[in-house]
């Protein structure tokens, strides 16, 4: 009599845990997944206190893209939400946590896509909007633009009534003015007239993302950045280029954290994604192969998340760090900043 008693209350652990790993029936799985910047951060160059810090940035973000998501909201609102608490986070390069250029102040880009209807839109180089991802998406679904930029951007953003406007000064923060000025000496050193003149890597890259999937079976990709400490000239990376840092389509999702130059040149978010939907390769398959063959090949480095249309979430980086959350469709959740967590 045990024998069977025992089968029967497997099986009945089997039921359950195979219910707690699928939606209810009828409901599509919803799923997210962010980033906070792939690079090299050391272990023991984070506090404790940052360290904490920047996990309970990156699950208040988590819980605000998701919210949005379990109420049936659409995967573009849950990646705003999700990017606009990033963006007000000093800890990461995006928003108030933005780095600062070779003249002491701050460039932002952003982009946003939609899958389904492939709408998109991108800011570069803007200086005094609050949250870019907000005058992105403004791009996206009020103008007949993809890309705006500089004081363009910032005209447009004026006849907004959402997007707030505030002092450079505002995205300033201690840490990036120190960052700056390490930088600036170290190329003082070398005899440098350019950053990175001679190929040298960057060693954070920052940069925040996210992608969604709701219980409409659609997909949602933005990216939000400072750039890199110290550029010049107007530089801009992969971040607001859609295609390169940003990408979605009715199968998968992309946001990118890397050497942008390398995310340019080698299209790595819609590449991730193209290989899904052209060569039948898993999206575990495809990130990695872009991530962590393609671009270190080329000589470039970083990390991206991406999202497919049944919730399967990859996170490949090669940098050594990545700050990432995620949430999958079964409900279970988690934060990690190393290769090892």
């Amino acid at each position: 009599m045990r024998l069977p008693i025992l089968l029967l209350s497997l099986a009945a652990m089997s039921s359950t845990a195979a219910h707690a790993q699928t939606p209810p029936a009828g409901e599509r799985p919803i799923a997210l997944v962010i980033h906070g910047g792939a690079g090299f951060v050391p272990r023991d160059s984070l506090s404790e206190a940052d360290r904490k810090a920047a996990h309970a940035d990156l699950n208040r973000a988590l819980d605000a893209g998701y919210d949005v998501l379990k109420s049936g909201g659409s995967a573009l609102d849950a990646v705003s939400a999700t990017i606009v608490v990033l963006e007000d986070s000093p800890i990461f390069n995006a928003g108030k946590g933005a780095v600062f250029n070779a003249r002491g102040s701050h460039e932002l880009d952003a982009s946003i896509m939609e899958g389904h209807t492939r709408r998109a839109g991108a800011v570069a180089g803007v200086t005094t909007v609050k949250n870019p991802i907000k005058l992105a998406r403004a791009v996206m679904e009020h103008s007949p633009h993809v890309m705006m930029a500089g004081g363009g951007a910032e005209a447009f953003a004026d006849t907004r009534p959402e997007i707030k406007r505030v002092p450079n000064s505002y995205f300033d923060t201690p840490k990036r003015r120190e960052q700056l000025e390490k930088a600036q000496r170290e190329e003082a050193a070398k005899g440098k007239r350019e950053a990175n003149a001679a190929g040298d890597a960057p060693k954070y890259f920052g940069t925040v993302g996210a992608v969604a999937l709701d219980r409409q079976g659609h997909i949602a990709a933005a990216t939000s950045t400072g750039g890199m400490t110290n550029k010049r000239y107007g530089r801009v990376g992969d971040s607001p280029v859609i295609g390169a840092g940003t990408w979605a389509d009715d199968r998968c999702g992309v946001s990118g954290t890397g050497w942008g130059e390398f995310y340019i040149r080698y299209n790595v978010a819609h590449d991730i994604c193209a290989r899904v939907a052209y060569r039948g390769d898993s999206l575990q398959a495809a990130a990695d192969e872009v991530v962590n063959k393609l671009v270190p090949a080329a000589g470039g480095d970083g990390g991206a998340i991406a999202l497919d249309r049944e919730g399967h979430i990859a996170m490949p980086f090669n940098s050594g760090s990545m700050f990432r959350g995620w949430i999958k469709p079964d409900g279970s959740r988690g934060t990690a900043i190393h290769e090892e967590e």
